[in-house]
C-alpha cells in the first residue's frame, strides 16, 4: 500500500473496499483517503438474514483493514438486496441479470446498505434500508437495458445512478446514496463525530 495521505485538519482515513462505486461516492466529500482491499469471506452463514449479513460484512471489512492500520479510521460497507427474504447478489453475466430483473418485475426489493466506521476498539455500525419498486416491463425492455448498461457487477442488476433508473417505479430512502453503495449522509455524521472537518 502507498503511504497514506491526509489533511492537517483530518485524521487518517481508509476505505476498506474494492468497489469503484464506493470510491467515487467517498470522493464527493473531498477529504483525502486511501483505499485498501479487505480480505473477507463473504459467504452467508447458515440461517443468517440479509440484514445480518450486510451488517456482519461491513464490520468484517473494516476490522480486517483496521487490524493492519490501527491508527486510522476505517470505513467498511456492504450491500445486500432482499426480495422476500432471499438475497439477490451481483449477477455476473447477462443471463443471470435477466433472470434477476424478471424475478423483481413488479416487486419491491429492500436494499440493506450497512456501514461501519472503526478505529481500533472504537466502532459504529449501522444500516440504511432502501425500498425499491420495479416497474412491470417486458423482456424486450429488460434485455435492451442490460445490453446498453451491462450492470453485471451491481446487486439487483439495475444502476439507479444510470439508465437503470428507467426500470424503477419508486425509491424510498433516508439516504439516497445508500442505494449506490455508500450512505453519505450517515457517513458524514459519523466522520464529524470522529473529528473530521467536512468540508475540509
Amino acid at each position: 500500500m502507498s503511504n497514506l495521505i491526509h489533511s492537517p485538519k483530518n485524521p487518517l482515513l481508509i476505505l476498506a473496499s474494492t468497489s469503484a462505486y464506493r470510491k467515487e461516492l467517498l470522493e464527493r466529500l473531498r477529504i483525502p483517503f486511501e483505499v485498501v482491499s479487505p480480505k473477507v469471506d463473504e459467504t452467508p452463514l447458515t440461517g443468517e438474514s440479509t440484514l445480518e449479513l450486510a451488517l456482519r460484512l461491513a464490520n468484517a471489512k473494516a476490522a480486517a483493514v483496521s487490524k493492519e492500520h490501527p491508527h486510522a479510521w476505517v470505513i467498511g460497507s456492504d450491500q445486500v438486496a432482499d426480495l422476500c427474504g432471499a438475497a439477490i447478489g451481483k449477477p455476473g453475466n447477462f443471463e443471470r441479470a435477466l433472470a434477476q430483473l424478471q424475478l423483481m418485475r413488479g416487486q419491491t426489493v429492500t436494499f440493506h446498505t450497512a456501514l461501519c466506521l472503526m478505529k481500533g476498539d472504537i466502532q459504529t455500525t449501522l444500516n440504511i434500508s432502501t425500498e425499491v419498486t420495479f416497474r412491470k416491463l417486458s423482456d424486450d425492455v429488460l434485455e435492451s437495458y442490460l445490453l446498453a448498461e451491462e450492470p453485471y457487477d451491481c446487486a439487483g442488476s439495475a444502476k439507479s445512478e444510470g439508465l437503470g433508473i428507467t426500470l424503477l417505479e419508486s425509491i424510498q430512502s433516508d439516504d439516497p446514496t445508500a442505494l449506490i453503495g455508500l450512505p453519505l449522509i450517515a457517513l458524514t455524521g459519523l466522520l464529524r463525530d470522529a473529528g473530521f472537518v467536512i468540508p475540509a
